[in-house]
C-alpha cells in the first residue's frame, strides 16, 4: 500500500495563540474533503512533509499544525528567553480548538503519534464533540511510569549509554526524576551547560531505540537539538502536566502526582471510533498500556505490527495507518 504521493499545501498561516505564541499551520489535500489534524510527536519534534501522505488527497482536508516552541511555531524554544510556562498540554488543546474554529471546521479526524498520540488521546477526552476518528501509532498515555521507564528502567536494557546519561548529571540529581534534572541543566544561564545537556538527552534518546542506526540526523542540528530537549524534559518532569486545574479536573485532583489520567479516562472516549497502530517491539509495551487503553475504550481497534519498534514511519506501520485513513475516508461528497 505505501504512502500517498509527495503534495504542497494550498493554505498555512500563523495563528496568534495568545500567551505571545503564534501557531505555524498548513493544509493540503482536497480544500472540501473531510478534515483532519495531525499530531507530531516530542513534545517539540514538529511536523515534516511526510505527515501529508498517510491521507488520500483526493478525499481529506490535512492540516499540520508546528506545536508551540517548534518547527516554524514562535517563539522557539531554542530561545532561552521564551517562557516554557505557557507551555503546556492544555494550553496546546486549546490551540486546537482555536485553529479548528479559525478554519471553519466543525469535526476532524485525529492523527497523532508518539506524543501525538497523548494530545490526540486527551484532546478527544475533553472536546469529543470536536473530533470524528482517532488514528494513532506509537502509543502512549504519558503516566509517570511511562517516564520512568523511558528515563531509568531502560538503563536496565542500555546499561552502558545509561551509564553516560547519569553521568552528566550532578551526583545530587541521580537518584530523583530525571527528566526534571535535565530541565534545570538545559533552563541554566550558561549556553554551555544547556548545550551540553541537550546533547546528553538526545544521545540517550538514540540509544534506546532497539535496532540499528542509533543516530537521527535532526539532533545533529544544534538548533533542534536544545528545542526538542527542552521541551520534552519540561513536559516529562511535570507529569506531562495532567492532571492540574487547568487540565478540566476539579480543584485537588491529579495536581502532578504522576496519575495515568489519560487511561483513566478512557471510557470518555465512548462513541469516538479510533485504530491505535503499535509496532510489537516498542519498549513502551513492557507496561502493557497500549493493550490496557484498547481495552478501555469501547469501540477501539488495535493492530500489532511485528518486528517494528517505536517507528512511525516503518512498512508495516505505514501501510496499517494509511489503511486506518483510508477506512475513514469518505467516499462521496459531504459537508464537514
Amino acid at each position: 500500500m505505501g504512502l500517498y504521493p509527495e503534495i504542497e499545501p494550498y493554505d498555512r498561516g500563523m495563528l496568534d495563540v495568545g500567551d505571545g505564541n503564534r501557531v505555524f499551520w498548513e493544509a493540503c489535500g482536497n480544500p472540501r474533503g473531510k478534515p483532519a489534524v495531525v499530531l507530531h510527536g516530542g513534545p517539540g519534534s514538529g511536523c515534516t512533509p511526510g505527515f501529508r501522505r498517510y491521507f488520500d488527497p483526493a478525499v481529506y482536508r490535512v492540516v499540520l499544525l508546528d506545536q508551540r516552541g517548534c518547527g516554524r511555531s514562535t517563539p522557539h524554544a531554542s530561545a532561552y528567553d521564551t517562557d516554557m510556562s505557557v507551555n503546556t498540554t492544555a494550553r496546546l488543546i486549546g490551540d486546537l480548538e482555536l485553529l479548528r474554529r479559525e478554519l471553519g471546521i466543525g469535526r476532524w479526524l485525529v492523527w497523532g503519534v508518539s506524543w501525538g498520540s497523548v494530545l490526540g488521546l486527551r484532546y478527544a477526552q475533553t472536546h469529543p464533540e470536536s473530533v470524528s476518528e482517532l488514528v494513532l501509532a506509537g502509543v502512549a498515555t504519558a503516566s509517570s511510569a511511562e517516564v520512568e521507564l523511558l528515563t531509568r528502567g531502560l538503563g536496565q536494557i542500555f546499561p552502558e549509554a545509561f551509564e553516560r546519561f547519569l553521568a552528566e548529571l550532578p551526583a545530587d540529581d541521580r537518584d530523583g526524576n530525571l527528566a526534571a534534572a535535565y530541565n534545570r541543566l538545559i533552563e541554566s544561564s550558561d549556553p554551555a551547560v544547556r548545550a551540553r545537556a541537550a546533547r546528553a538527552w538526545t544521545d540517550w534518546e538514540t540509544a534506546i531505540v532497539p535496532a540499528p542506526p542509533r543516530s537521527v540526523k535532526r539532533y545533529e542540528d544544534p538548533v533542534f537539538r536544545l528545542a526538542f530537549a527542552r521541551t520534552v524534559t519540561h513536559y516529562f518532569g511535570n507529569d506531562h502536566f495532567l492532571g492540574l486545574p487547568e487540565d478540566g479536573l476539579p480543584e485537588g485532583q491529579g495536581e502532578g502526582q504522576g496519575q495515568a489520567v489519560v487511561l483513566r479516562d478512557a471510557p470518555l472516549l465512548k462513541g469516538v471510533p479510533g485504530t491505535l497502530v503499535q509496532g510489537s517491539l516498542d519498549l513502551g509495551n513492557l507496561l502493557g498500556v497500549v493493550w490496557r487503553l484498547h481495552h478501555a475504550w469501547p469501540g477501539s481497534e488495535l493492530v500489532m505490527v511485528d518486528d517494528v519498534g517505536h517507528n512511525a514511519g516503518a512498512p508495516g506501520v505505514v501501510d496499517e495507518l494509511v489503511a486506518a485513513t483510508d477506512r475513514y475516508a469518505p467516499r462521496e461528497e459531504a459537508p464537514f
